[in-house]
């Protein structure tokens, strides 16, 4: 698995004429992964870790940091709490989920900043688990170049980040995106991501799920519902479908 990914990343970077990735490393699993697997495509000195703090847990910065020790990356962190609070004073205040999806979008335009003046790719890094069910911001987390994880399910990844010697408090953390204070994957979805990748595995291969029954029609919804998340913009076409 990890050469194919290795391999895959390889591919995009030479098929794209770029010079190298950029990536975001929030202290999580999935974000270390990428940068354990980016680091062999492409190596250390055309690879940039971006940390991107907006009131953030300093245990995520501190995680993110050791991570990048540990592989012997390039780092850069930019603050942007201070960009954000400004952008809320020049706003309307907003819901709980615009509040916290204005994070993830500011920190999507700093990777395509650096993207743009490195020509480096943006490198996401979500996985099958999140995409499946619409959990990643649009034109924020999910508006990437690629996503080598795009196809593993949250098991996958585990497996992954240990063949891979992610540091093991990375690895059993509760996820989270830090969108706020306390703020789990799982409560959010309300569902442990072993029930998810449970129930997404037995709907792909058509099987009953043996998780329970509510949580299983919980899951179909946020699929339904997300579809366009996973979609590019819509067109009316003149002819064949459209006016």
């Amino acid at each position: 698995m990890k050469e194919r990914i290795v391999a895959w990343i390889k591919k995009q970077v030479r098929l794209a004429r770029v010079k190298g990735i950029v990536m975001g490393l929030s202290g999580g699993i999935d974000s270390s992964v990428i940068a354990a697997l980016a680091k062999q495509a492409v190596g250390a000195k055309r690879l940039l870790a971006l940390v991107l703090p907006c009131h953030s847990q300093k245990e995520d910065r501190a995680d993110a940091l050791l991570v990048a020790r540990q592989l012997g990356i390039k780092t850069k962190v930019v603050d942007l709490s201070g960009l954000y609070d400004m952008f809320l004073k020049s706003l309307p205040r907003g819901n709980k989920l615009a509040l916290a999806n204005l994070k993830s979008r500011l920190r999507m335009v700093v990777f395509y900043y650096y993207a743009n003046t490195l020509n480096y790719l943006v490198c996401g890094t979500g996985n099958k688990s999140e995409l499946m069910i619409g959990y990643f911001t649009k034109h924020g987390d999910g508006a990437t170049d690629i996503l080598p994880l795009g196809d593993l399910l949250k098991k996958d990844v585990r497996v992954l980040a240990r063949a891979l010697d992610i540091p093991e408090r990375v690895i059993t953390k509760p996820p989270t995106a830090g969108l706020w204070p306390g703020q789990t994957d799982e409560d959010e979805m309300g569902v442990t991501y072993s029930e998810l990748d449970e129930i997404l595995e037995r709907l792909e291969k058509k099987q009953v799920p043996v998780v329970a029954k509510k949580k299983v029609d919980k899951i179909k919804k946020m699929i339904a519902r997300s579809e366009h998340k996973r979609q590019g913009p819509k067109i009316c076409y003149r002819r064949n479908g459209g006016i």
